[in-house]
């Protein structure tokens, strides 16, 4: 017992005499700092430069990734596409040999119980919408469901969506995205006036509420139609047209894959080892994907810009070489009356940190300070400045010290006293 509490006691002691020589340490370091305030700037601007740059690229690209995953899952993340695919190679752009009809959509909802929603998409770029002497060109034209809202996040915010019945009786009612309003120079007052598009009348329901631009895709550049409206006007989509479901949850989305690709392939009547004449596209995969780019780009640009703290740790280790020159007596004189080659090195060490962590919190400093004026910009993403980036930064400062501050804390911690004290 008393064995054990004295190798505590002895184990205290050591601990409080290396914090107090540690807090001396540190005292020291910003005495040497202040001493030489224009050396130490210039020292450390390769640090801070560093830093700042490394906090500001990683914040720029992590902002706008949250933006556009933002963006993503505003237009819904329970979502599938099916569309079809000739596995031979004859794509001719996803329509080939291979169908994919409102019979195959029917079975899905009949046997796949973890689909919720789902819409026929019928798909036309090049719409042409006439109002009076206005035109709106290469208007993309969208035959859906009345349950593509929901599934899309596409609502309206004048007027109403088609239903059921519109659907039923394929009738010519139109809605409308908030760029063609433009292009039609008008404003919500078109909601029950009558526009042309492909030589046929349409009756204005409705106007979309406005959903941005998404990767430089203007999503309130679109009109929305009846999809039996859509096939009567483009007949060769009726067994070629792709469609969106949603599943129950997100969890279930993958359980939603695999019961469509069972129905389809026993639909399609495709034998084991045949590739699926259809492809099926998972919002959640995009979303995987683009986090993975997302960190990829953050990581790489990141460490291709701290590649200036190899630079910043240079500087510093030089200067330290020559603090270790011109201390020469002092480090004699400290030898002379007992001082350890340890507590010499330790001091030079920690004056190498210290410089180094306040030149990574000045480039802390100015990061938010530049990511703060860029956020002032009224096209710029919503930027903050992440808090792990702040804590790496920092540790890679400190860092940079002991590297490159353990061989002039060395070369301090070996001098001869005697040749120390001789030194001129």
């Amino acid at each position: 017992m008393r064995s054990v509490i004295h190798i505590l006691v002895v184990a205290a002691t050591f601990v409080r005499e290396m914090v107090a020589g540690s807090a001396r340490n540190v005292a020291t370091a910003f005495v040497q700092i202040w001493a030489n305030k224009g050396r130490s700037i210039l020292t450390t601007l390769g640090i801070i430069i560093a830093v700042t740059s490394t906090i500001t690229v990683v914040s720029l690209v992590q902002g706008f990734g949250d933006h556009m995953t933002k963006t993503f899952r505003g237009y819904g993340t329970q979502y599938m596409v099916v569309r079809p695919y000739d596995p031979s190679g004859n794509h001719r752009h996803g329509v080939g040999r291979v169908t994919l009809d409102m019979g195959d959509l029917e079975a899905i909802r009949a046997e796949c119980p973890h689909i919720h929603r789902s819409t026929p998409f019928v798909y036309a770029r090049d719409g042409t919408i006439t109002y009076g002497l206005e035109t709106a060109e290469e208007v993309p034209v969208r035959g859906v469901s009345e349950q593509y809202q929901t599934i899309r996040n596409f609502f309206v915010d004048t007027g109403r969506f088609f239903g059921p019945i519109d659907i039923d009786s394929a009738a010519n009612v139109i809605v409308l995205g908030r760029t063609v309003l433009k292009k039609l120079e008008c404003d919500d007052s078109i909601v029950g006036q009558y526009v042309e598009m492909y030589g046929e009348r349409f009756l204005v329901i409705g106007i979309l509420e406005s959903k941005g631009s998404n990767m430089g895709d203007d999503q309130d550049n679109t009109v929305m139609i009846p999809y039996s409206t859509a096939t009567n006007m483009f007949p060769s989509q009726r067994r070629y047209f792709q469609f969106l479901v949603e599943a129950t949850s997100e969890e279930d989305i993958a359980a939603a894959d695999w019961e469509m690709t069972r129905v389809l392939r026993t639909r399609h009547r495709l034998e084991p080892g045949q590739p699926n004449d259809f492809r099926i596209s998972r919002q959640d995969q995009t979303l995987r994907e683009f986090d993975r780019f997302r960190n990829i780009a953050s990581g790489v640009l990141g460490g291709i810009v701290s590649i200036s703290l190899l630079v910043g740790g240079i500087g510093i280790m030089n200067i330290m070489l020559v603090s270790v020159t011109e201390r020469t007596r002092e480090i004699g004189l400290r030898k002379s009356i007992g001082g350890r080659r340890r507590d010499i090195m330790l001091q030079f060490l920690t004056e190498a940190v210290v410089l180094c962590t306040l030149g990574g919190a000045v480039g802390v400093s100015l990061a938010y300070v530049l990511t703060y004026i860029a956020s002032l910009h009224p096209n710029m993403v919503p930027i903050s400045v992440p808090y792990w980036t702040v804590i790496l930064a920092l540790g890679c400062a400190a860092g940079t010290g002991v590297v490159f501050g353990i061989i002039p804390a060395f070369k301090a911690a070996i001098l001869h006293p005697i040749e120390a004290l001789r030194h001129e």
